[in-house]
């Protein structure tokens, strides 16, 4: 058998271990000594520690080493290790400042295993900084439609169990690449090449964009040596793939894995990244037992916060000392002025000068919400919420105000006084020893240039650092926010962020017109006879009257409970935007009439003044919507965060009903739906439309369900951000960006391309009858198509509620009549189908088994979805952790030919065939779990073996073959051949293999002359069979001769 490995060596794994040596990295092919519980390589790192902490003792060295294996356990995703490994005073564990005073070195298939359970994995490539494995590389093969999501699955898996908890605590970047480009259209990551960090639930895989255009074609890479080549393909042993054209175009350094690995493991890079590139977040939450607990995660730097880091020095070191930076809303501007406050002590500590920070706000919600991320990052935050408070900060000497040399910053709220046009003095003639750096947040909030207190401030302390943060620069003319802050130091647009997955697409729903006439009807009654030119305060007078608001309420709690139901997700929640307070508070009251008082909606509620507002039906088996009114002039301010809290983190709130507050700033992921009932433009619009891109589980889209008609302020705002945008960029930066509204907000055009195309595939395909859904679909055996299927379905479920009130009538018929569950249970029968097909598509014994055990957990799966009882749910969920264990063993098992192999592969087989997949009772769950455990008893035995041999021909899984193959003949033989002791065979067989390298190595191309390369072979084996005196007979050792060129010829014929 083949091992497909060779496909992802040629295409990606090799040409990527030779790429890190071009970066400096020393390639390793024998690592004999290491600590085994964390891939340490102890030698190295002792030396290294030792060479960059010259005073430390040998003694004191391995204390450390000690130190870091012990830490390496805790619960902790590697926080210790990580404040050890990125300190830059006391005993360093890296040379920030000097690259090459660092050891670099990169393995291929170096396996993490934990011994006391004996479970492992293996990454493709593992990178070393002074003999710690800090970088891990994954690849895959290009268009494996499920390459880099099963990466994914499989990464988020290991990250998941505690066995494997020492290896992801010191590893710190990992990387995962089919060498293809981005498909910037999907959300979902299909293709390209990602970077993620330890996680202990999942991890994002982040998108890598260069923005250096000459960084990766013309870094000074270094040459690669004839015997490093050959090193790194005799340690893979694939020497037979050195002449391949595929081998040598991807060597290139513009290929999608090698231009990830330039930008981000090359020294300076990487070492930067070490440095200041990660985050410990710690909130805060309560549990379901109603107490405090706490959550942690950690955060690897996005490449626009990297780059913008970057530019901010680029800044600093021409001596300019403001600017701003634009990077859309979602894309973590709070995450990027944590990360600078490392980065920039640093920056100007190597000038002898103490850098003191302030992050300046205008709203007491913003700075709560910035106070509670700086803490979450373990940063010591004081507030400032008066301007005295402030300038006692700002004039006193003090540089920290802690004992722990912990990292500070002042998060202060002008809001009360940023009208102040009192003059500041700053009385310190500038102390040359100290830089105070403003962070200016939301800066496109207006920050009056002329006269108010921040501007008499920044005046005031003209040596000051202001860097402004925004999301939507003013545009306004007199008060520009280039010409307040200076020009633009970074910019990362929607575009960008949409197609790095950081925000999402907005889709606009105008509402349907028999609602909106009905809404418009009633407008038209109350407004009587009063003539059309009637004035705004007789409008809202209107907008406020609970005829109208009542059908409003109709519309938006009808939808937003379909919205619910067809998104299958009733975790995410709404947001009014009503047009005045009044009218706010109105339909705060009416909502809680319908669900705060009452259950149950009478019909009699509905008649006020005479006029119907004929409802949706609000069935009484719903749970009760709950809502919350959030003005600036309604409660405290503890109430409104209490209302806020209960939004986003409690999710006891479903719907928010505002008026301005909140439009700007808020974060809440779980927020996908708006109902936009106010008017707005300019950078107000964007910001408003923005609180619902950010990314919420499997959602396409935000929703703005439009009342008030915005698609032309939309698009008049986005050609002034695109002009705005060109202003300081090149004609080829701008000739790209023309068609950004449309990347923005979902196009008509691309609606009705999109409803086509789920009407010509839905239209195959019994959709109202789940029974005869699931036989059509069990009739496809090509997967391709199911993946279409399940593509359009979810397009279409992203976009029902759009069809179904503007789209084509058979289509809307078509989704209309949807089998119960709609098309959530559509998705689900089709990931079914696909998993089943994992059994059907290969009859090799090894992807049977694994398909049979993947078909096994589908069914597992899928019961558990139905609903089972809980004593039954437990142990299945038991033997669900066995199947993926025994699977795990199987798919290691590279010889499938073996008879002990072949022989379990066929009992496994037939125990599904008589059992079937589903336990009916607890008796034949446990007897099943029972199985799995004899099962893995025996295939790791297998396995071991395999393994033990495999160590004693360098890894090389073509002669593990060879060996057991001779072992079995010689069982059937009167004679052995070679010789009847194992370890004579493994001698004599290594020795051939390394002549045979050698060989080929020399002269590739005689691979591509079958009878000449099998001589060859013949010739080698009897000139090692004669020096080693074993006597065979010409038919001996054409036997052997033909197990060698077998291995050889199929490794290089088939490699693709």
């Amino acid at each position: 058998m083949v091992n497909t490995k060779f496909n992802e060596n040629t295409r990606v794994q090799v040409p990527a271990a030779l790429h890190l040596c071009k970066l400096g990295y020393t390639y390793l092919d024998k690592i004999k000594t290491y600590n085994t519980k964390t891939n340490i390589l102890d030698d190295i790192f002792l030396n290294a520690i030792k060479r960059i902490n010259p005073d430390l003792l040998d003694s004191d060295a391995k204390l450390l080493l000690s130190k870091i294996i012990n830490i390496a356990n805790n619960d902790d995703l590697g926080r210790e290790f990580y404040q050890l490994l990125s300190s830059n005073s006391g005993i360093k564990l890296i040379d920030f400042d000097n690259p090459n005073n660092n050891d670099w070195h990169v393995t291929t298939e170096f396996t993490c295993e934990n011994e006391d359970t004996e479970d492992n994995f293996r990454p493709d490539i593992t990178c070393f900084v002074n003999g710690l494995p800090l970088a891990f590389i994954e690849v895959k093969k290009p268009n494996n439609h499920e390459g880099i999501l099963a990466e994914r699955e499989r990464i988020n898996k290991r990250m998941s169990k505690s066995c494997f908890r020492r290896f992801f605590n010191i590893t710190q970047l990992m990387i995962f690449s089919n060498n293809q480009e981005y498909d910037n259209e999907n959300r979902v990551p299909i293709q390209g090449a990602f970077y993620c960090c330890t996680s202990k639930n999942k991890a994002f895989f982040n998108v890598f964009r260069e923005e250096n255009k000459h960084f990766v074609t013309e870094y000074p890479y270094h040459s690669i040596s004839v015997e490093t080549e050959k090193s790194i393909l005799s340690h893979r042993n694939c020497v037979v793939i050195k002449n391949q054209q595929e081998y040598k175009t991807n060597q290139e350094v513009t290929t999608p894995t090698n231009r990830i690995i330039t930008s981000m493991l090359s020294k300076e890079r990487f070492l930067f990244l070490l440095r200041y590139g990660f985050a410990y977040v710690e909130r805060k939450v309560e549990l379901e037992d109603g107490t405090m607990g706490t959550t942690l995660q950690k955060h690897v730097m996005r490449y626009q916060q990297m780059f913008a880091s970057y530019a901010i020095k680029k800044t600093l070191k021409k001596n300019i000392k403001s600017g701003i930076i634009w990077h859309t809303q979602g894309s973590g501007k709070t995450a990027l002025a944590y990360y600078n406050i490392k980065s920039l002590t640093d920056f100007f500590a190597q000038r002898n000068i103490v850098a003191k920070f302030y992050f300046i706000v205008d709203r007491i919600d913003l700075m709560e919400q910035s106070t509670d991320e700086f803490a979450a990052r373990g940063l010591v935050v004081r507030n400032a919420k008066s301007r005295d408070e402030l300038m006692k900060d700002i004039t006193s000497r003090s540089i920290t105000h802690n004992n722990e040399g912990k990292l500070e910053i002042m998060v202060v709220n002008i809001q009360k006084f940023k009208e102040d046009k009192t003059t500041v003095k700053v009385e310190d003639s500038y102390n040359t020893q100290l830089q105070r750096i403003f962070f200016i947040d939301e800066a496109h909030r207006g920050y009056n240039p002329q006269g108010s207190f921040l501007a008499n401030l920044l005046e005031a302390d003209k040596n000051a650092v202001k860097i402004a943060l925004t999301g939507t620069p003013l545009l306004k003319e007199e008060r520009e926010s280039w010409r307040i802050f200076g020009d633009y130091i970074h910019k990362y647009y929607y575009d960008k962020s949409i197609a790095d997955g950081y925000t999402c697409k907005l889709m606009r729903e105008p509402i349907e017109t028999v609602y909106k006439e009905k809404i418009e009807d009633i407008l038209d009654q109350l407004a009587g006879s009063v003539e059309v030119k009637k004035s705004d305060i007789d409008r809202n007078q209107i907008i406020e009257h609970p005829s109208y608001l009542n059908a409003l309420l109709d519309y938006i709690i009808a939808d937003f409970r379909r919205f619910r139901k067809e998104q299958d997700d009733n975790s995410v929640g709404a947001m009014i935007v009503c047009k005045t307070n009044p009218q706010a508070r109105v339909l705060y009251r009416l909502w809680q009439e319908r669900f705060g008082y009452a259950k149950d909606i009478s019909l009699q509620q509905k008649e006020i003044n005479g006029l119907i507002a004929e409802p949706m039906l609000v069935h009484s088996s719903y749970k009760p919507l709950t809502a919350s009114l959030i003005l600036h002039d309604e409660g405290d301010k503890l109430e409104r965060k209490e209302y806020i809290e209960g939004f986003k983190k409690l999710q006891e709130v479903d719907v928010l009903i505002v008026n301005k507050m909140l439009l700007t700033g808020f974060d809440a992921p779980r927020l996908k739906k708006l109902y936009l009932g106010r008017s707005l433009d300019g950078h107000d619009l964007l910001q408003a439309l923005t609180r619902v891109n950010r990314p919420y589980r499997d959602f396409r889209y935000g929703y703005v369900v439009d009342f008030v008609n915005i698609k032309e302020n939309f698009d008049t705002t986005n050609d002034r951000y695109l002009r705005e945008l060109s202003r300081t960029e090149s004609d080829e930066d701008t000739e790209q960006k023309k068609s950004i509204a449309n990347q923005v907000m979902v196009s008509e055009e691309e609606l009705e391309e999109k409803s086509r195309q789920v009407k010509s595939l839905l239209f195959n395909f019994t959709t109202e009858n789940l029974e005869e859904f699931r036989k059509e679909i069990d009739e496809i055996d090509n997967k391709d198509t199911l993946y279409e299927l399940r593509t359009t379905l979810s397009e279409a479920k992203a976009m029902i509620n759009r069809v179904r009130s503007f789209g084509e009538e058979d289509l809307k018929e078509k989704l209309t009549s949807l089998s119960f569950g709609g098309i959530p249970t559509l998705l689900s029968e089709v990931n079914h189908r696909i998993e089943r097909l994992n059994l059907l598509e290969n009859t090799e014994y090894k992807a049977d088994v694994s398909g049979i055990i993947n078909v096994a957990l589908s069914e597992l799966e899928f019961e558990f979805q139905k609903g089972i009882p809980e004593e039954l749910r437990i142990i299945v969920n038991d033997l669900r952790e066995r199947c993926e264990r025994v699977q795990a063993e199987f798919e290691a098992n590279f010889d499938v030919r073996e008879e002990k192999y072949v022989i379990l592969a066929n009992e496994f087989r037939e125990y599904f065939r008589k059992k079937g997949f589903i336990p009916e009772s607890t008796a034949e769950a446990k007897a099943s779990i029972q199985y799995m455990e004899e099962v893995m008893k025996k295939i790791r035995e297998i396995n071991r073996r395999n393994n033990v041999l495999k160590h004693k021909y360098n890894e090389d899984e073509r002669f593990v073959r060879i060996h057991k193959r001779i072992e079995e003949q010689n069982r059937q033989n009167p004679r052995p051949i070679i010789s009847s002791h194992e370890y004579k065979i493994a001698e004599t067989l290594a020795e051939m293999k390394a002549e045979i390298d050698k060989t080929i190595f020399l002269n590739i191309n005689i691979l591509e002359n079958e009878p000449a390369f099998q001589q060859e072979v013949l010739s080698i084996i009897g000139q090692k069979l004669l020096s080693l005196n074993i006597t065979a007979n010409l038919g001996e050792r054409k036997y052997i001769n033909n197990l060698i060129t077998t291995e050889y010829l199929q490794q290089y014929n088939k490699t693709y």
